[in-house]
């Protein structure tokens, strides 16, 4: 993968440790010998097809590069077989040369519910941790961001992000890493912006990855944090026994102000809950792009506020606060 202009940029923002050991860590990632599908995914990737097109728009909800116009109704119908290919496609929506990408989440809603309340991201460099297939990140980069850099360690999604990009700009100051945020070196401070979105309740020790946010950024850098929370006071906090959700990869589940306690205690201030929001079966679903079970398979048939192993069905926040 062509990462040689995020090398520089990173050079550029005295970023010379992680510029240094990225080559060896992306080249690490995507051993085809550690990863039985990459191999073909690059091979379907080589395979589509080269499509000249003016419309590129990631200011809008949807992700749109092309129009239906700029193919043949062959080639569009082969192009829509190859996306396929990449399923599932979890975070959208795209719109590919008329071609719409229905994911399973409507990303796009997320977006709404923070884009007001963030600093305006005009020329920030900006760190999206755990960003899929980098949906977010291109909205980012559409508010203006200087240079986006998303990591997410599931290389389905790297391949997803590689695909829309090679449809709209090689060359876009965009780029989604195959790495986990234990890659980045510690006390990088240099992100003028940092996004954790739908990452902190998957992690065993949800104090470490706010130490870890907290790193990634400048002194008076912003972050903004979105996770799962329960209803509750100062200390309250669930853990599930097994599952939540049917996911066995969910571990801490606070109130909005334990929350706020652990992002004051790993060193963030002007910390506020801006947003929020039960999550519905209208945001996260099932479709033509996404298989498998959603939310609506994993909440209480008979009363939607449980999940179906009887705890609270998820709702979210959005909390941002600034680095010490």
């Amino acid at each position: 993968m062509p990462y040689s202009k995020l090398y520089n940029a990173l050079c550029e923002a005295n970023v010379h440790d992680w510029a240094q050991q990225l080559p060896k860590q992306i080249h690490e990632a995507f051993d085809t010998k550690k990863h039985g599908d990459l191999l073909k995914w690059q091979t379907q990737l080589a395979q589509l097809p080269n499509i000249q097109t003016n419309q590129r728009i990631i200011t809008a909800d949807t992700i749109n590069i092309g129009s239906a116009i700029d193919l043949s109704i062959e080639t569009q119908t082969q192009l829509k077989t190859q996306l396929l290919a990449f399923s599932p496609w979890r975070k959208g929506p795209y719109d590919l040369f008329g071609i719409l990408i229905d994911t399973e989440w409507r990303s796009d809603w997320k977006w709404q519910r923070l884009e007001n309340h963030i600093t305006p991201l005009h020329n920030r460099l900006v760190l999206d941790v755990g960003c899929g297939n980098g949906y977010h990140c291109w909205r980012m980069l559409g508010a203006g961001a200087k240079r986006v850099v998303g990591i997410d360690p599931m290389l389905l999604n790297v391949m997803q992000f590689q695909l829309i990009k090679q449809f709209y700009d090689n060359n876009a100051p965009i780029d989604v890493l195959p790495l986990g945020i234990e890659a980045i070196p510690a006390n990088l401070r240099c992100f003028d912006s940092v996004f954790s979105m739908g990452v902190l309740y998957h992690r065993r020790s949800p104090i470490d990855h706010l130490f870890e946010l907290r790193d990634c950024l400048k002194s008076g850098g912003e972050l903004i944090l979105e996770t799962l929370v329960i209803d509750g006071e100062l200390g309250d906090t669930l853990l599930p026994v097994d599952r939540y959700a049917q996911m066995r990869n969910v571990w801490f589940l606070p109130s909005c102000d334990t929350l706020i306690s652990w992002l004051n205690r790993c060193g963030f201030k002007n910390t506020r809950v801006v947003d929020i929001t039960t999550t519905t079966p209208q945001e996260q679903r099932t479709t033509d792009w996404m298989r498998f079970h959603s939310l609506k398979d994993f909440l209480n048939a008979e009363n939607p506020t449980l999940t179906c192993e009887g705890l609270p069905a998820p709702k979210r926040a959005i909390i941002i606060a600034n680095a010490l």
